[in-house]
């Protein structure tokens, strides 16, 4: 894909194959793309070109509009492969909108409870025997994608993130599966200093980041007893999480949350570049 002249950003390719998507679901993503390629810039695509195996994808949360059309920019970009999303269970109980969720193939979660009864009372009865944890790792580990958003909810803040759930961190570790970081930003938030309803995105995709040594140590604690082991993962899982919402913070503008601030460690990435030592986060 090429880049505009000086400006960092891919050009726009409407036409682009989608391999993965049946003629239906590649022509409904064409839809979503339109008003993509109005509202939504990006840098960094090119960290998403020629990988064919499973991926994390974890972004900041802001606002609504980006749940739609940033999902839609990356499977459009990594040719209609399909990116399972971790959502809330109520908003598949939407209607219409619900439906176009369903053909991202979504991952629910059922901890929370619905503001309208509507909703509520479209709860499904029958839960999941597994977490979503290990739900997420059954997915990766058949070949395929997910999306996450750390924070856990939408973060009107213009200048900080929420500290990361480890949820994320346990699922890099127990998967081996790389993490690639979007962070997604406004230029309304640069130039007034908040979140906008709906607003130009800027999207900045990161470079994968693989976990071999902490996902070592973390299949390795599974040699201790059980509340060891529980307290080691969670420490690792911990520490991964950090690493996580550090790339973001350097990707989206916002900085981290004060008590990942002091946490300086190596960095891996999946180039097979040298190690280098990763800055506290900014704040």
């Amino acid at each position: 894909m090429k880049n505009a002249p000086g400006s960092g950003f891919p050009v726009k390719q409407p036409f682009g194959k989608l391999p993965f998507l049946t003629p239906g679901e590649s022509l409904l993503l064409r839809l979503l793309m339109i008003p993509v390629f109005f509202f939504v810039r990006a840098r960094g695509v090119e960290h998403l070109r020629d990988r064919t195996g499973p991926l994390i994808f974890a972004c900041n949360h802001n606002n609504s509009i980006e749940s739609v059309l940033v999902p839609a920019f990356l499977t459009y970009h990594c040719g209609g492969r399909k990116i399972s999303f971790v959502v809330d269970w109520m908003f598949g109980k939407i209607p219409f909108a619900g439906s176009l969720l369903e053909l991202t193939d979504p991952m629910y979660v059922y901890h929370k409870r619905s503001t309208s009864r509507f909703l509520e009372a479209a709860r499904p009865r029958e839960l999941p025997s597994k977490d979503a944890v290990s739900r997420c790792c059954e997915r990766l580990m058949s070949g395929r994608r997910i999306g996450l958003f750390p924070e856990g909810k939408r973060n009107r803040n213009p200048f900080r993130l929420l500290p990361g759930k480890t949820g994320v961190g346990h699922i890099a570790l127990r998967s081996g599966v790389p993490v690639v970081p979007v962070g997604i930003d406004y230029a309304v938030r640069r130039k007034k200093a908040k979140i906008p309803v709906f607003g130009r995105i800027v999207l900045s995709i990161g470079e994968p980041i693989c976990f071999d040594n902490l996902a070592r140590l973390y299949r390795a604690s599974g040699e201790c007893s059980a509340s060891v082991a529980r307290a080691e993962r969670h420490r690792l899982a911990a520490r991964a999480t950090e690493r996580i919402m550090r790339a973001l913070s350097g990707l989206c503008g916002k900085s981290c949350d004060p008590r990942d601030s002091t946490v300086s460690e190596e960095k891996e990435n999946c180039s097979g570049n040298k190690k280098i030592r990763e800055e506290p986060c900014p704040v």
